[in-house]
């Protein structure tokens, strides 16, 4: 139903700025569709109230861990009783959606369709309270959270009269507007009983009538009728005469005459001549009087109606998250007020899941952060080649974070997660050309929106930080911004960068330290072992990468040539001006014959014997060695 507004608790919930919802995938993937976010991943709902639930779950996960180790006490409960959550779920799958139809009714705008969905609601929370009471647990009951639910699925002595009154008043598949009739059952209503039997049996009606009137009066009448006279007794004009003469007492009424019929009619055939005429109409109005009754009592009772269908989509979102840690192997955080961040074995759900499908292994990974420095570093700097991984690991990190305060288990072989109050990932390069925006500026205004917003109790996952303008410039904006992490804002950090100055900082600050995505060559070809291992990346495998995106082989072979002369000048002062950046990958062409050309301008086969022959070519192979 429609709630009154509320201002939300900003203390209560993780927050999660637009940026970095769109960064991680929470909701929708890139592309815009939800098909490759992190709640299709999970999502194991069986109704729609449910799914509802679960997203509301995992895009407003939760801040006090108290709340989150309520929702996962209840997740585990469920996980541990394989065959109740079966029966649960199997239980569900029947409910329709209470709260949408709960809200169309209270505004007015709901139909009999709507009422039978609070009926199956109704219903399904008797069978599910049933069934937990089939279940009891020898040792403990449901914890905390599986109790507050059940509690609000008991019926209230008005909730339960409604539900007797649709079950016994409403009919089976109602139609779908209340102005096409036919949904109250048969029976039900004494009164509109007897409207709908004019309506519909009408013909029985006149053939009895028609029957007592032959016998009262001894003359074979017929009942018929006409757009004039409506309903009327009609007879041959021979078998009327004793009718036709004064009787006081007769109940026949002269109406009309014609050449060789008589017709009559009778205060009673009048009667119910108006009778069958407005009893469709009757029935219609009386049947729109009984939906307005149950529309309002549903209306008066939208309170407990919506705590009813909170309820099943609560059970329902607890269920799959069960479910879903079964089918991906996933285990219970252990959620806390500290400042710690530690994961061992972690996967990054959504890509896990799409390498799985595709037949190939998934390389977990350890990540630890302390915002306190006193266990481990705060901050570590991720070193490695593309396509390593480096961005897949630090979104990993951060959805670990989104699930365990949504109170989901995470998939990892172990996780303790001290509460986060925000959460902020800046990682992939985009623009905003309509606002006037480039894409380093964008980098920078969603870099100074976490500079100015990072709290010690923050999560930050940042990614090439500088690489949209000069080299040196990119350098020193990393360098500042990673200080500021550390000094100032004291959040936890996953810094991604190619700038391998940047390594320094393990030196220079007391709570840094190294990690590098880790790649070998072999026999020529780079593999990646997607393994993220302490220490700082000895290069970046770029002039590789590219190999392996198909550049042309000429453009590779000139960029190994200036990687070698960079390298090689990396202790002078060379500047990238003095090297010939623009030379063509071809030997310079000489003027004039080469002494090669010139030994073989002077050879005549014809005239050679098969050793002079031969000498010729050593003599040839020595000019052409360089």
């Amino acid at each position: 139903m429609l709630k009154a507004p509320r201002r939300a608790a900003r203390a209560g919930w993780l927050a999660i700025d637009p940026a970095t919802r769109a960064s991680l995938e929470i909701d929708r993937a890139q592309s815009g569709a939800r098909e490759g976010s992190l709640l299709a991943c999970v999502d194991r709902t069986i109704t729609s109230a449910g799914g509802r639930a679960l997203a509301e779950r995992i895009t407003r996960p939760l801040r006090d861990p108290a709340a989150i180790n309520h929702r996962l006490d209840a997740v585990e409960w469920l996980l541990e009783r394989r065959d109740l959550r079966r029966d649960l779920r199997e239980v569900l799958s029947g409910s329709a959606d209470v709260a949408r139809a709960v809200t169309r009714l209270a505004l007015g705008r709901g139909g009999p369709r709507d009422l039978a969905a609070v009926r199956s609601g109704l219903k399904t929370a008797e069978a599910v309270s049933a069934l937990f009471a089939r279940s009891p647990d020898p040792l403990t009951g449901p914890p905390a959270e599986i109790e507050a639910r059940l509690s609000d699925l008991s019926p209230t002595p008005d909730t339960g009269a409604l539900l007797i009154d649709l079950q016994e008043g409403l009919v089976d598949e109602p139609p779908h507007l209340a102005r096409d009739g036919g949904l109250v059952r048969p029976g039900w209503r004494p009164e509109l009983e007897a409207v709908r039997t004019l309506r519909d049996d009408s013909r029985k009606v006149i053939v009895d009538l028609e029957q007592r009137a032959q016998t009262e009066s001894g003359v074979a009448f017929k009942v018929k009728h006409n757009a004039v006279l409506g309903y009327f007794l009609e007879t041959s004009a021979k078998n009327a005469e004793p009718l036709l003469r004064p009787q006081a007492d007769s109940p026949f009424i002269h109406r009309q005459t014609l050449a060789n019929q008589v017709r009559f009619t009778t205060v009673e055939l009048s009667e119910l001549d108006a009778k069958i005429s407005q009893a469709g109409a009757r029935a219609l109005a009386m049947e729109g009087e009984i939906f307005e009754g149950w529309r309002r009592t549903v209306a008066d009772l939208a309170a407990p109606l919506q705590a009813v269908a909170d309820a099943l989509a609560e059970l329902d979102a607890a269920a799959a998250l069960a479910e879903w840690a079964v089918e991906a192997g996933a285990v219970r955080p252990h959620v806390d007020g500290s400042l710690i961040f530690q994961v061992s074995g972690g996967r990054h759900p959504v890509v896990e899941a799409a390498v799985t499908r595709a037949g190939d292994p998934y390389t977990p990974n350890n990540c630890a952060l302390d915002g306190s420095g006193a266990d481990c570093a705060r901050l570590s700097i991720v070193t490695g080649p593309n396509m390593a991984g480096k961005s897949t690991f630090l979104r990993q990190n951060a959805l670990l974070v989104v699930l365990a305060q949504a109170g989901a288990f995470v998939p990892a072989k172990s996780m303790r997660l001290g509460v986060v109050d925000r959460l902020f990932s800046r990682v992939g390069a985009g623009d905003d050309l309509a606002r006037g925006r480039s894409t380093f500026m964008m980098e920078m205004v969603e870099t100074a929106a976490i500079l100015t917003q990072a709290t010690d109790r923050s999560f930050v996952v940042l990614d090439e930080i500088g690489r949209g303008t000069a080299t040196y410039d990119g350098l020193a904006i990393a360098w500042a911004v990673a200080e500021a992490l550390h000094e100032t804002n004291r959040a936890r950090t996953l810094f991604a960068t190619h700038y391998h100055e940047l390594a320094r900082l393990e030196e220079r600050l007391d709570h840094v330290c190294n990690l590098s995505m880790k790649a070998r060559e072999w026999n020529g070809e780079l593999v990646f072992l997607h393994e993220a291992a302490p220490g700082a990346a000895d290069r970046s495998y770029g002039v590789q990468v590219a190999k392996l995106a198909g550049v042309p082989p000429s453009v590779v072979g000139r960029a190994r040539e200036v990687l070698d002369r960079l390298e090689a000048d990396k202790a002078s002062s060379v500047r990238l001006d003095d090297l010939p950046l623009f030379a063509v990958h071809e030997p310079e062409p000489v003027s004039g014959p080469s002494p090669t050309d010139e030994a073989l301008a002077a050879i005549n086969p014809d005239e050679l014997s098969p050793r002079e022959a031969l000498e010729a070519l050593y003599r040839l192979k020595g000019l052409a060695r360089p």
